[in-house]
């Protein structure tokens, strides 16, 4: 007994001894290192450090909810929707490094949303289907009721003065910024691609030169010959085209014909901006120019060889000028702010944002169910007798006010006024080439008529318009950064002089061309309008 206990003490002593230097040996290595996310304070809060760089990120998003109705005047062509709704998730990735240059910069932001409801409400939209930032829905209750939007809204550097990438253009100042709907004119480009340098000139004046991407500010050319489009449903049209055909006037062995020319606009030229800028305690002020070119295709193959036709209309260069102001008003009360500005553009008209509530990249837009005519938003129409491109003119102002009633209280009230005008001569040309073509049957809503008829006085083809919008809108937020509010709006849209055909209730006037010049019966307007209302609930971080 005595050895046995000996020989168990023996073993607890040299176990303890050999557990005691794998311990020892144990506590010798290095722990690996864990490396803690820093706060990054340089750039204001929110940013922290890339583990293992020099670089500070902050992650930031937006969560929105919106539902609108707007009044509805027909239920006929599939239409009759008066509510759309959308959800909208948006994330920010705001990347920035300090160099021997200053801050180097990359900001990320990708939007997805889903939007349902007929585009007359507010819901679809058809501007952003035709650029390629929404995708429709294809059964027979959801085309044209329902999208994907899906937008690389942002994604630019920023280094020594640089800007390259997609971000907003450097053209546009208002942009909307009081609004839901930006239903009111200006320019309001959020997203397209550039490459700018900006100077800082000191005393808070700045000056920019960008050279921006021509595609997101392409208005058509004006075609009286309504294409066939791949996809069409109702206020969804022109998809897919991918040749529209203007007439020429030629003659043949002394017999009057045509040929064609397609209108559709090449990316050639970039466009050419340029800022002045100006930034105060008491707010900014900004003056803003840019040129735009105009292009067209080649005449047509088949023209005959024989004759004797315009030249192939050669490039013209639209322009367009802007000014706005920003006033800070703290002394009526803290956030309070005062916009002002004006645009003119000549064969310009996305820089004056006169499609702004109709739709933009359609030569016409029908935003009002049962609208009683169209505007037309050509940026030039080609004369079909020379082959000149002519340019159309247009102008907005535009004004909006916010005030804070409380710290959790704002509302801003707003409004705007543009017109868009064409040369006497373009529309006359046109007409001319309307009755020498025999009056075709193919033009349907955007034939001009032969001029010193009664269907050449009331056709909605190339008209003078004007539009005026205002609205108003209230936003509660009870914590930062929670928003819930109502938007309300007025449109007009209207003929600057005489009067039109009211397709809503003579839809059938266009084929009686005439009956009409012969002192037939004709519904007739000369303005329309419409109202909206849009509820949000967004949530940013």
């Amino acid at each position: 007994m005595r050895s046995m206990k000996t020989w168990l003490l023996g073993s607890a002593a040299a176990l303890a001894t050999v557990g005691a230097a794998q311990a020892a040996d144990l506590a010798a290595k290095k722990a690996v290192p864990v490396e803690f996310v820093r706060v990054c304070s340089a750039y204001g809060a929110g940013f922290f450090y890339i583990p293992g760089t020099d670089t500070c990120l902050r992650l930031s998003g937006r969560a929105r909810f919106e539902g609108g109705y707007q009044t509805s005047y027909a239920r006929t062509n599939g239409n009759g929707d008066t509510a759309g709704y959308r959800g909208l998730a948006r994330i920010n990735l705001d990347a920035r490094t300090q160099t021997g240059y200053g801050t180097l910069r990359a900001f990320l932001r990708v939007e997805v949303a889903s939007r349902t409801g007929g585009p007359y409400a507010g819901g679809t939209s058809g501007t952003q289907q035709r650029i390629g930032n929404a995708f429709a829905a294809l059964g027979p209750d959801q085309f044209g009721r329902a999208q994907t939007y899906v937008n690389a809204d942002k994604a630019f550097v920023q280094f020594a003065g640089l800007t390259a990438g997609r971000a907003s253009s450097f053209f546009d100042f208002y942009a909307h910024d009081f609004e839901f709907t930006g239903a009111t004119g200006g320019s309001d480009v959020a997203s397209t691609n550039l490459f700018a340098y900006t100077a800082t000139l000191g005393n808070g004046f700045s000056a920019t030169l960008s050279v921006e991407d021509p595609t997101a500010r392409r208005s058509a050319i004006y075609s009286p010959v309504a294409p066939s489009a791949t996809v069409a449903n109702g206020a969804i049209s022109s998809f897919g085209v991918t040749n529209i055909q203007a007439p020429i006037i030629t003659t043949v062995n002394g017999v009057v014909g045509s040929t064609s020319v397609d209108v559709i606009q090449r990316n050639r030229m970039p466009d050419f901006v340029g800022v002045l800028r100006y930034d105060a305690a008491w707010g900014s002020a900004q003056v803003s120019a840019a040129s735009h070119e105009l292009n067209v295709g080649n005449l047509a193959l088949t023209t005959p060889l024989n004759a004797v036709a315009p030249a192939r209309p050669s490039n013209e260069y639209g322009y367009a000028v802007q000014g706005g102001i920003k006033v800070n008003l703290p002394m009526i009360a803290a956030g309070d702010a005062l916009y002002l500005q004006g645009a003119y553009g000549s064969g310009a008209q996305m820089y004056t944002g006169y499609c702004a509530y109709s739709g933009c990249y359609n030569q016409t837009a029908a935003t009002i169910q049962g609208q009683k005519f169209s505007q037309f938003f050509n940026d030039a129409t080609v004369n079909p007798f020379t082959g000149r491109l002519e340019k159309s003119e247009s102008f907005t102002v535009a004004a909006a006010y916010l005030h804070y009633w409380a710290p959790e209280w704002r509302s801003a009230v707003f409004g705007s006024y543009g017109e868009m005008s064409y040369s006497a001569n373009a529309r006359n040309a046109q007409g001319l080439a309307y009755a020498q073509l025999g009056s075709p049957a193919g033009y349907g809503g955007n034939a001009v008529g032969a001029p010193g008829t009664r269907f050449f006085q009331l056709s909605q083809a190339l008209r003078d318009t004007y539009q005026f919008t205002a609205g108003a809108n209230i936003i509660w937020s009870p914590v930062k950064d929670l928003d819930i509010g109502v938007e309300g709006f007025y449109t007009q849209l209207g003929v600057k002089s005489g009067r039109v055909i009211d397709i809503d209730k003579d839809p059938t006037a266009y084929a009686r061309v005439g009956a009409i010049n012969a002192g037939g019966s004709v519904r007739t307007t000369s303005a329309d309008s419409v109202q909206q209302i849009r509820l949000r609930v967004q949530r940013d971080f």
